[in-house]
Formats: structure tokens, sequence, C-alpha cells
């Protein structure tokens, strides 16, 4: 079978990296993105550093790798995609939750923090810890301004060699420009098992002496017997906010790749369908019509966008869970339908950056 391989997409500048969340703990939603998504050709799908989650993700694969040949019928490139956990060096937005106490909310509230949360984590419980991903939204909304968030930091000495254990194929470190002793002790962590790693992804915001930071990092992990990739983070779990939220992973993404950084370098934050168009106007694709640069980016993560692609199938697989297969009503490949319509509408995204020719939109 011809499989998308992630080492030749990174190699290539088609690299796509599913974000599931570095907070997203919700096992069935995970197990359908991490098998609608290898199906669909992502090289690389990235999850909370959890045993279980890590071990879900990994079912969805095995599954994808026997559906792969009646993907290839219907016109799919199917692919083999390296398992990514995210950890983190402090606080950070990725690595939160929101929480409330629903017994003091007002009876008459209209409950604007249900309808604007994109993980559908908000009922009348309060949050549902397993599904919320840290975005934020609901805590400005809220009327009486009482939804906080938690954040939480891996203890690097304790997780690393867990995760490690568990066979993932790539580790990503989100940090922030100030940080690098904190960088240090993960990295510190890690560093045992980097052999087995096939890639280390550092994601970072901007920030001052953002360039600066990233060239201590880049001299902090040397000699890395793996391949490096360097997430710039531009607006962090926005993509499905609106069109205009892909400007800023696009800006500084420009920026990075300005500085002939060693390794590759892929967008994140605010990727939505906008966001290859607007790399193809500004001539940061390889192998395009446009005006190169002097380098290019090499992939794009999509997060929260890719996650909203598929709300209306995980709705009508929700719908129609009294009538599937009751020891696993979950299990999307039971209903093949909606298994195939979920695949179409994800590679319609891996698409994007797969294919050689398309037609550029103006942003």
């Amino acid at each position: 079978m011809d499989l998308n391989l992630p080492n030749r997409s990174l190699t290539q500048g088609h690299w796509f990296k599913l974000i599931c969340g570095a907070s997203f703990q919700h096992l069935p939603a995970i197990r359908t993105l991490s098998l609608v998504y290898a199906l669909a050709g992502a090289d690389c799908v990235d999850v909370a550093a959890d045993p279980a989650i890590i071990s879900t993700a990994r079912e969805a694969f095995a599954i994808a790798h026997q559906l792969a040949p009646e993907a290839l019928d219907r016109g799919f490139t199917p692919s083999n995609p390296w398992l990514m956990v995210s950890l983190n060096d402090g606080e950070d937005p990725h690595f939160r939750k929101a929480e409330f106490n629903p017994e003091i909310c007002p009876t008459d509230c209209s409950r604007p923090c249900e309808s604007i949360c994109p993980a559908d984590a908000i009922n009348h419980s309060g949050v549902i810890d397993d599904r919320c991903y840290g975005c934020g939204r609901c805590v400005p909304i809220c009327p009486i301004e009482q939804i906080v968030t938690r954040s939480y930091v891996y203890t690097p000495e304790v997780i690393a060699p867990i995760v490690l254990q568990a066979g993932i194929d790539a580790i990503e470190i989100h940090t922030q420009v100030g940080r690098i002793d904190d960088f240090q002790r993960v990295w510190q962590a890690i560093q045992p098992g980097i052999d087995r790693l096939k890639l280390l992804a550092i994601s970072c915001p901007d920030g001052g002496e953002l360039l600066d930071y990233l060239w201590a990092l880049y001299e902090l992990i040397q000699p890395l017997p793996c391949e490096l990739v360097w997430q710039t983070d531009g607006r962090p779990m926005s993509g499905d906010i609106g069109d205009g939220a892909t400007r800023a992973c696009v800006k500084l993404g420009e920026k990075v790749l300005a500085t002939d950084l060693p390794g590759y370098i892929q967008l994140a934050g605010g990727t939505n369908r906008h966001t290859v168009p607007k790399l193809e106007i500004v001539g940061m694709l390889h192998n395009r019509d446009s005006t190169p640069v002097s380098r290019w980016i090499s992939g794009i993560a999509y997060g929260s966008y890719a996650r909203s692609l598929l709300s209306p199938v995980f709705t009508q697989l929700e719908e129609m869970m009294p009538l599937s297969v009751q020891s696993n009503p979950c299990a999307i490949e039971t209903v093949p339908d909606l298994l195939w319509q979920a695949v179409s509408l994800a590679s319609e995204l891996v698409h994007q950056i797969k294919s050689p020719n398309r037609v550029l939109q103006v942003i």
C-alpha cells in the first residue's frame, strides 16, 4: 500500500499534524479523531501525556491500518501517523481546565458559557472535565464572573519515563520566552530516552527576544538524534473562531523562517481552511508557483478547527448510539457510512497541504 510517510512529508513540505489537545481527555472523541485523520492522511497526531490516551490513539491507528485498503479504494491516502505527546515547562494555556460551581448559577441565567464552548464541555452540572481543553472562551462571558481556570505542569522526571515506555514516536515541549531553566529540566528528563523518538518538537508563542530564545534552546539540545520541529504558536486554540485567526500564525511563521534556524518549521495557533491559501500567497510553501523565500514552512498543525470539522459526525454518532453496537457504542467503524463521511470531511483539510495543485483564495 502507498501510505503517506511522515518523514517524507516533513522534507517535502506537506506535513499535517492533528492536535487532539494537551488537556483533552475524552477517550471516545480521541479515538474517532485519531482513526479518521489517520485514514485521511495525517502525518502526526498530538495527544495528552496520559497512558490511557496513548493506548486509545494506538488502537485507532491499528484499526486505520486494517481499513487502509478500503480507504485507498475510496480515493483517500491513509497514513501511518507518528504519535506525539505534549509536555509543558510552566503555565501554558494548553494545559488548563475551566471550572465553576453550578449551584451558584442564577436560575434565570441564559448560560452563554454553554453555548460558546466549542467542546460541548459545559452542562447543568458544570464543566465536563475530560471534554474541556482549556480554550478559556467561557471565562470572560460568564455574567457573574465565577468561571476560573486551573493550570497544571507535568513533573518531567515522573511523566517522561511513563510516556516513553508507552511507545510514543514524538514529544513536543511547550515553552515561552525566558523559561530556559524550566525547559532544561524537561529536557534533562527526556534526554535519556531521546534515541527512542523520531521527532522532538518545540512549541513557543511570540514574545520579546523570541529568536534569541529559540537559538538558545537549539544549542541546549545538541546533539539531537531525531528530527526537530519548531512549532510557531500564533494564536492558540483559535482556528475555529474565524477566518482572520490564521494571520497571527502566518506572521509568526514568517518571523521564525527568516532566522535560518536549523530544523523544520510548522505553524499552529489559529490554523484553519485559510492557512494554506495565505501561505501560497506569501510564497511560504515548498514546490509552489509563487515566488519562494529562502526556506519554506514544512507543515501545519490543526487543532480546534480540525476537531470542529467533525462536530456533525460526533452529533450523529451520539444520536445513533442506542441503535449501534451496544458493547462499543462509540466505535465509528461500526457505522461505515458515517466513518467515510468523516474521512471525506477530514481529507478536504489534509488535502490542502498535500495537494501540489490548488486554487488560490484571497484572504
